[in-house]
């Protein structure tokens, strides 16, 4: 559930009894897990991490950074795409510029009299289709800025077909939004387009999973939970509904999660954050231990 301190600085007071969070009469969409902030919409997932450092600071609160922005940069899509998903229009979305609108309008909410700081990585997957074509055909339109990341895994050929490159200023610290940084997303966002096949299974992951686990491993175990659920074993148990899309994905990304978990508790992991801070000529061995999250989601076809 979302975090109870969003409650102080957002929730009108005529709302005693309830303990939702609200900004601008709107009820702050998606799910805080530590410092990240995750969204699952009907064509867009998300997964924003906010930077830990701020909860040091004088009313430092990434956590309410990177839910806020997560929050309207949905709200900006769903306005605009349903303009643009209409199967005959040439009209493309603009996510690049629904983030851009998100920080603004994060940076209004979070000024006086709240004052609250803090800065957050983005990235976002938005599903839509080709324009202008009898039968439309599912294009992903993928956002990015900072080191979270979105990939996109074909299951019936067990490859990656695609994956976000991380932004960094330097080692450890990623482009991201906020006080006092220099980064914005019309600036330093990058959007890349492309076709998807209906099964294609997409992951938006905080950098909690790629510090802790290789690319074949996330892969591995997408797959191998795939496998599981297709057979019907979940965990020893029978699944409730092999078929039921949202609990096979629901699956994978708690697997997923319970995998980089494992490393970021085993002091004697070999693991890329350990790799990439050898490399940078510090010492250090086994996991990274931060906050792990993930959205799994998989393009499929819409019921008539």
């Amino acid at each position: 559930m979302p975090s109870g301190s969003f409650s102080e600085p957002l929730s009108t007071h005529n709302r005693s009894r309830d303990r939702r969070s609200y900004v601008n009469g709107e009820m702050i969409r998606g799910i805080t897990n530590g410092d990240d902030a995750v969204l699952v919409g009907e064509n867009f997932i998300g997964a924003n991490d906010g930077v830990g450092a701020w909860a040091h600071k004088p009313n430092g609160h990434a956590a309410l950074w990177s839910r806020l922005i997560l929050h309207f940069w949905a709200l900006e899509a769903e306005r605009d795409v349903s303009v643009t998903r209409i199967a005959s229009s040439n009209t493309e979305p603009n996510p690049v510029a629904y983030l851009q609108a998100a920080y603004e309008q994060t940076l209004q909410a979070t000024s006086a009299p709240n004052e609250w700081k803090g800065t957050t990585t983005a990235c976002g997957a938005l599903l839509h289709h080709t324009g202008g074509q009898a039968t439309p055909e599912p294009m992903l339109y993928v956002t990015n800025l900072g080191d979270s990341q979105v990939m996109v895994l074909r299951s019936d050929t067990q490859e990656m077909i695609y994956k976000t490159t991380e932004q960094w200023h330097w080692f450890d610290c990623p482009r991201q939004l906020g006080t006092n940084s220099p980064d914005t997303p019309k600036t330093n966002a990058v959007m890349d387009k492309f076709g998807i096949k209906e099964g294609d299974v997409v992951l938006a992951m905080s950098d909690g999973v790629v510090d802790n686990l290789w690319e074949h491993e996330i892969l591995e175990s997408v797959h191998d939970s795939l496998k599981n659920w297709a057979s019907g074993e979940v965990d020893g148990a029978k699944a409730s509904n092999a078929e039921d899309a949202g609990g096979r994905m629901l699956y994978v990304a708690r697997e997923l999660v319970k995998a980089a978990r494992n490393i970021a508790e085993d002091p004697y992991a070999e693991s890329p954050f350990m790799e990439r801070a050898v490399e940078e000529g510090l010492a250090m061995e086994g996991g990274k231990l931060d906050d792990i999250s993930v959205v799994a989601a998989v393009c499929r076809r819409r019921k008539a």
